[in-house]
């Protein structure tokens, strides 16, 4: 799976074929959400710390959404396209649903069959933030709002080696941050003491 710098990645919600309503005529027809609005989840865990993420109800207003694909793991043939209308992303309450067509090519009728018959049952979005805040009480970084969605894929495994890269550049960095905050902290309070000491 290729690293691609600056782009994130999530796991996303189980795709799957069956569906009460199809947003596009189609009988290989998928569907699912790339996310959910106002949901935490644990971005990542280090030294037994757990860091949360959320995206925000908005944080797809205004979002480019222009030329989004579908692919297997991020890479190689494309499945389904926005700009050729066989994939659709809509955000609604929810989240944001990903409904595609897979019967343009041979490639994306496999893939059609694949998830329909269970053998891939996950997917992750790539995408690039524009703005992002963090509550260091709670550890939760929240995305306010999305620059860029590049592919929603479907995944052979969840777990996405740059969803691990991106998440431990982000969470290292707060650490870091962390005990600096709690060194200068604790160098103040020494400082008081000393001060105090002095008076008596």
């Amino acid at each position: 799976m290729p690293v691609t710098k600056n782009r994130e990645y999530r796991s996303m919600m189980p795709m799957g074929t069956a569906a009460s309503e199809k947003r596009i005529d189609s009988d290989y027809y998928v569907e699912g959400y790339a996310t959910t609005f106002d949901d935490p989840y644990v971005l990542y865990e280090i030294e037994g710390q757990k860091f949360y993420e959320v995206i925000a109800s908005g944080a797809l207003d205004g979002a480019d959404m222009s030329d989004v694909i579908m692919q297997f793991d991020h890479a190689g043939r494309v499945f389904a396209r926005t700009s050729n209308n066989t994939l659709l992303l809509s955000p609604d309450s929810h989240g944001l649903l990903v409904c595609a067509d897979l019967s343009r090519t041979a490639a994306a009728k496999e893939m059609h069959q694949e998830i329909d018959s269970g053998l891939v049952t996950k997917m992750s979005w790539a995408f690039t933030i524009a703005e992002s805040k963090y509550n260091k009480d709670t550890r939760t970084r929240t995305i306010t709002k999305i620059k860029k969605v590049y592919d929603v894929s479907a995944v052979s495994y969840p777990a996405n080696p740059d969803t691990e890269i991106s998440a431990r550049s982000f969470c290292d960095g707060l650490i870091a941050k962390e005990k600096r905050e709690a060194l200068a902290r604790k160098l103040i309070i020494m400082q008081i003491k000393n001060q105090m000491k002095g008076i008596k």
